[in-house]
This record gives structure tokens, sequence and C-alpha cells, in this order.
């Protein structure tokens, strides 16, 4: 029987995807999804179930292999990408985690990240990792996860406990504990990674009270991650990448230079550096964009904490929209000049900020201000804050971006492309398949079992349709003079307050 399909897991921040792409019709041609609870048990924290995590996970490969009567023997193989950061420590004897996931959102370490700063640590952490001190990245929730939780601290101490990032904890799961792995990409968000010498960050480990007994092996991005059972036979995992990595190379942004911008729970901008790393001076991070055969490629990237997540809030918390396409439709009621801007610093601001400490807010609100004012402005800050991350890009790279390949669940959003488009004045590119993240991951593995060739990848992309800018640019810059002061404002926020 011929194999002619890959899967790729796509274990995101709010749900489990198993995506089945047919090699010969080169398409994504069914998904199965399942949401997962989101805990938040004091302000600022928010944690994931591991087992449910787990469990959603198989539930919806499970499902996929049954809906389309697959067998194994149909598969090439698996990719795995992953929401990143979010940190699991577990028992390698029994297989369970020791506690919740703390996930990339999650910010009860910023204590510790300012215990790092006060250390003098700030510079050493950019030049080893590519990072900077923020309870984004996983290094600092594991130190507080052994330092808080006596279960972990104890199974630590009798070098009976695994840490990983998500994809370690799937890896793990799917080969019955046999692989305790990650890839490069993975490695590189933990904060405790060397980027230049791919290896662990001794002095950082040893900062934070981690030991290295507990680390994942570190593998390139396509490469032999073992293999799992399935009534009876056996499936190769393929691939591995963090989902902004992924996107980034699923969206075939080979080239220095190339970038591209995914709308998922958060909103990541990257931008292919090549080979030689490009250090930030503008609020950015330096990152592997992935391993591949025998070399390691950098990118530049900016990361919005909140976007998606906005919608969502619209949908789920205040209720004025039943579905996030609904978005578009409310928000074209109103006109362009409304005067209402949203920040949603739900988790603190990202790049370029790097405020752990701003909330979420509104202003601009008058009499009239209704829903639809505010659903215009949660979409337009989408676009604002990736408009933070291009300009302080383009000042590292020393380039003008002419066109921004987009991705992820709201890149369907016409409302909201066209803005974009209009708000960068530049051309906005939505391939015909916006699945790009798990494309990535599809796309590596292919590699990885000689499938196809980097060129043969390039030559495959369809773009649906491209976005051109539209607006006044002395409108659009009035538009983002408003945006920035708001900024300013929700970061009047400060630590001490909270």
């Amino acid at each position: 029987m011929s194999k002619s399909y890959i899967i790729a897991l796509d274990q995101g921040t709010t749900s489990s995807r198993a995506l089945l792409f047919s090699i010969k019709e080169n398409k994504v041609v069914d998904i199965q999804q399942r949401e997962f609870t989101q805990y938040f048990p004091q302000n600022g924290w928010v944690e994931h179930d591991a087992a449910e995590i787990w469990e959603s996970q198989w539930e919806v490969f499970d499902k996929l292999m049954q809906r389309n009567k697959l067998t194994a023997k149909e598969l090439v193989g698996v990719g795995i990408t992953n929401q990143r950061e979010t940190t699991v420590v577990w028992d390698k004897t029994t297989g369970e985690a020791l506690y919740h996931a703390i996930v990339w959102q999650d910010k009860r370490t910023a204590p510790i990240c300012e215990w790092l700063k006060d250390q003098g640590l700030t510079e050493y952490i950019k030049t080893k990792t590519g990072l900077i001190p923020d309870s984004y990245f996983s290094g600092t929730k594991v130190k507080w996860l052994i330092d808080n939780v006596p279960a972990v601290s104890e199974q630590v101490t009798n070098k009976n406990a695994c840490f990983g990032t998500i994809d370690s904890w799937v890896i793990w799961k799917l080969t019955k504990g046999k692989v305790h792995a990650t890839d490069y990409t993975n490695a590189s968000r933990t904060m405790i990674y060397d980027i230049d010498n791919l290896k662990w960050d001794e002095k950082m480990l040893d900062v934070l009270g981690i030991p290295e007994h507990i680390l994942p092996e570190v593998k390139a991005s396509a490469a032999d991650f073992g293999s799992f059972q399935y009534k009876g036979e056996s499936i190769p995992i393929l691939a591995v990448a963090g989902d902004q990595q992924a996107a980034l190379f699923g969206q075939v942004c080979f080239e220095p230079g190339m970038a591209k911008n995914t709308y998922g729970t958060g909103c990541f901008m990257l931008m292919n550096t090549g080979e030689e790393r490009v250090v930030s001076n503008h609020g950015l991070l330096t990152t592997i964009a992935w391993g591949l055969d025998g070399k390691i490629e950098y990118a530049l990237e900016g990361s919005v904490f909140i976007a998606g997540a906005a919608v969502q809030w619209l949908r789920d918390g205040l209720r004025i929209i039943d579905s996030a396409p609904d978005s578009a439709y409310f928000a074209s009621k109103v006109g362009l000049e409304h005067g209402v801007y949203v920040v949603p610093a739900f988790t603190g601001l990202g790049a370029p900020y790097w405020d752990m400490y701003a909330r979420g807010a509104i202003f601009g609100l008058t009499r009239d201000t209704g829903k639809d004012h505010i659903v215009r402005a949660t979409l337009e800050s989408l676009a604002y804050q990736t408009r933070d991350v291009l300009e302080a890009m383009e000042q590292d790279a020393g380039l003008s971006l002419k066109t921004l390949k987009v991705d992820g669940g709201a890149a369907a959003n016409d409302f909201l492309m066209q803005f974009q488009a209009d708000v960068l004045h530049a051309n906005v590119e939505r391939p015909v398949i916006i699945e790009s993240t798990a494309l990535g991951v599809v796309y590596l593995a292919g590699l990885q079992a000689g499938v196809w060739t980097k060129k043969q990848l390039q030559e495959k992309r369809e773009v649906d349709a491209c976005f051109e800018p539209d607006m006044e640019k002395d409108k659009v810059e009035r538009l983002y003079k408003g945006w920035k002061k708001a900024v300013k404002r929700s970061m009047a926020w400060t630590k001490d307050e909270d």
C-alpha cells in the first residue's frame, strides 16, 4: 500500500489538532480539533492540564485516522508542532505530570526575571540565548516549579523528573517514554540554550538551579524522533518545530529577508536572517528558525502576546459576538476615524515594548460608543501591533519589507487583512493553505523522508489573495499616532500599582 499522507499534530494554546495532508493532492484534506481547558488559578497565572493536552492530541489523531479509514501503512509519518515555551515537568517512571503545565502567557515568574536583571544578566542572556529576561520563556518556569512544588523538587532531586516543552511531552507520551527529545527551535525558546554553540548553557542552568539531567536531547527540526504504535503498526515521528518557526517554513520563507506573520492566539512575526544571527537593538528576539541538513538558520522575531485571543475575549468574555468570523461584519459598520483604541495587554506587552506589567485597556470611549466600535478597535489592534514589530524589524535588519506573508485563523478575515496592508503601507499576501504552522512540519517531515526537495516546496506555494494598501498615508499615520498614545497609557500600569 502506497504511503500517501503525512499528518501534522498541531498542539496549540487553546486546542489540539490533527491535520491530514495528501501528498498527491498537495493539500490539507481533513482536520480534527478539540479545545481544552484553560486554568487561571491567580491573577496573571495561566495553566493547562498536561494529561488533558495529551488525551486531546491523541483523540484528534485517532479520529482523523478513523474518519478517513487510514492505516499506519498509508502514512509517511507525522510531524509535531506546538505552542512554545509552555513548560511541563513529569515523573519519568509513571509518565504523569507533577504539576499543571505553566503556559507561555503566564506571568508568575516576573519577580524571577526582575532578579535576573538585578544580577546583571540581561546582556548575557541576550548574547547566549537571543532572548531577554521575561516570564514568557521556559527557564524561569522550571525554576518556579522546582522551588514551589514539593513533588517536582523531590523527583528532580531523585533524578526521576523530566522537563520538556509541549513537543517533548507529546513525544514522550507517543513513544511511551522511549524518547525524551526536543528540536532546536523549541530549545531556543527556553532561555537556557546557547543558540550559537547549540548546547544547554551551563551558567544559566546554574543560576536558575536547573540540573541538566532533566533536560531533553536537542535534535534538528527534521530528524528521527522515534516512532509510536497505532493498531499494531509503527508510525515514525519525522519532524518537530515550534509553531512560529514551523509557520515560517510553511510559508517557504527560505531566503534571508523573507518574513511572515501568524495571527493565532498571539501574533508572531518572524524574518529569516539566514545562517548569521542578527542581534536586535529594537526589542526583538533572535531565535533559531530551524535546523536542517546539518545547518542552522536564524530569525528575528517579534512576539505579540494577545491577537486572536482578543477576538476570543470578544466572544467568550464580553459575549458581543457569536463567532470570530462575525467580527468583520460588526467592524465594517463603524467609520474609519471612530476614535476608539483597544490595547489587549491582558498578559502584558511583548515586542517591542516588553512590559510585563502593562494591562489591557480601552481608550476613547464616548456616550455613543457601542459594541461595533469595540469590535473594530480590537481587530485594528492586531494590525497596529504588527506594525510595531515590523518597524523594529526593519530597523534591525536594515531593509524595507514590500510583502508580508500571513497565515493563522485571523488571516481569513478580509477586513483585517486590508486594514493590515493599509497600516503597513505594504502588500499582504495570503496563501491558499493558511494552515502554515501545520504545513511547516508536514514539509519538514517530507524532507526527512525524501518525499520532496526545498526547491519543489517553493514551487508548490499558491497565493489566495494579495491585499494592497488603499488608504491615504497621512490618515494612516494619524490613526497610528493615536495607537501609540494608547499603548503608552496602558504601560502606565506599573508593578507597584498591580
